[in-house]
């Protein structure tokens, strides 16, 4: 049995509620994309809250009406290295099967100029490649020389410097096109994308408080026990607006701190992070309240970049909240528990929440009321100090009167 460390975990008063899975999201059509500068709340009110970026990472986001897709040869490796699995090996079968299919038949036309398909089996005659007796054999020798393979039944013979010369651009072509082809399918297998995979976010976001402060916070995680080096977490706020000047900006993105300036966005990620972003005066959450949080539309993509330690390539992991996917007045349950000589995180508590105490209104409104009650405690304190002053001066008046009183009685009795 496991003994929790009261440092590391704490039993919740209230009861933990499950987090549900997010809500799948409808297809946008492309009359709704055009309709999305000119009226977007009627467009987001017929379909939905539209995701920007997919909870897997995935951004939800097609190029359409691209006019010059000349671009996309001119930098054919990452085109080709971009492309699915299953173009990429029709790519990779196709390069190679067309340059042995084209080398094989300059082969059979040499043999067929030079006659050497007209002498077939005559001593005396010396061809351009011996036992070339057709299209097949000249492909098959057009795979042996430009893979290497040399089964030595077929050869180049002296006699055909036109052969020597196809020879020689054959073998420099054949080794271009394994360095390009194989280089492509390097960088393709070696690719980081399924390495973020093992790194997991929160399915909800918080607010709660943190230190007296409202705070938005997610969780995030890394499966495996080969680490991320040098992780860094940013996330952005996808929101539509309105300018001054009546300018509608779709999916306007605005930078959410989350320890830039402190150092808190680079992380050690060795067990499950809590990422907190306090919401201050320059937070876009400055005005949010529980009730504005239930009707506002808004999406958080969080983004955890880093090095993978075996290969040492870049990975980037991404992930996105909705409006209803933020939840106010909660906290997360804790995941590490101290063992025998280690910690262990318990990955089953990695999206769970409970609820805690928090007020509803907006991080400006605490701020407004904490500022008024600071006044009035900075005015209070002096009118009590005055209120001191005044009893004690009061008492030493009547006192002094009483004093006089004594003396002026002691006084007419002498004279008496």
């Amino acid at each position: 049995m496991a003994k929790e460390n009261a440092a590391f975990s704490a039993v919740p008063e209230t009861p933990v509620s499950e987090s549900k899975p997010p809500l799948s999201s409808h297809p946008v059509k492309p009359a709704a994309l055009r309709r999305l500068g000119e009226e977007p709340e009627k467009a987001e009110k017929k379909r939905g809250r539209q995701r920007y970026v997919e909870k897997d990472g995935k951004c939800n986001v097609q190029h359409g009406n691209v006019i010059e897709t000349y671009r996309y040869l001119t930098d054919i490796f990452t085109t080709l290295v971009d492309l699915k699995w299953r173009f990429s090996l029709l790519v990779f079968i196709l390069a190679y099967a067309i340059t042995w299919l084209f080398f094989g038949l300059i082969w059979w036309f040499i043999a067929y100029c030079r006659g050497d398909l007209d002498h077939l089996g005559e001593e005396e005659w010396t061809p351009c490649v011996k036992n070339l007796n057709g299209f097949v054999s000249a492909f098959l020798f057009s795979i042996e020389t430009e893979t290497t393979i040399g089964y030595g039944y077929r050869v180049i013979t002296d006699q055909c410097p036109e052969g020597i010369v196809l020879l020689l651009l054959q073998a420099i072509l054949g080794s271009m096109v394994n360095a390009f082809m194989v280089g492509c399918m390097f960088v393709k297998i070696s690719q980081p994308n399924k390495r973020a995979e093992t790194l997991v976010f929160s399915s909800h976001a918080v607010i709660s408080l943190r230190d007296d402060r409202l705070c938005l916070m997610f969780r995030v995680g890394d499966l495996r026990s080969s680490h991320i080096v040098e992780a860094s977490i940013r996330a952005k706020l996808i929101k539509s607006k309105q300018t001054q000047e009546g300018e509608f900006i779709p999916l306007n993105q605005t930078d959410i701190n989350v320890g830039f300036e402190t150092g808190d966005d680079r992380l050690f990620l060795v067990s499950p992070l809590i990422i907190s972003h306090e919401i201050s005066e320059h937070s876009p959450f400055w005005e949010i309240s529980k009730e504005q949080l239930k009707k506002d539309e808004f999406e958080i993509v969080v983004i955890l970049e880093g090095m993978v330690e075996a290969t040492g390539m870049t990975c980037q992991a991404r992930s996105s909240y909705l409006m209803d996917e933020v939840l106010w007045g909660h906290r997360f349950m804790s995941v590490l528990s101290l063992e025998d000589g280690f910690y262990e995180v318990d990955y089953n508590s990695f999206h769970q929440t409970f609820e805690v105490p928090t007020p509803s209104c907006s991080a400006r409104e605490m701020a407004e009321a904490a500022a008024r009650m600071d006044a009035h405690l900075y005015w209070s304190i002096p009118s009590r100090l005055d209120e001191k002053v005044e009893e004690t001066t009061e008492k030493a008046e009547e006192g002094s009167k009483e004093r006089n009183g004594n003396l002026a009685s002691l006084e007419s009795e002498s004279k008496v």
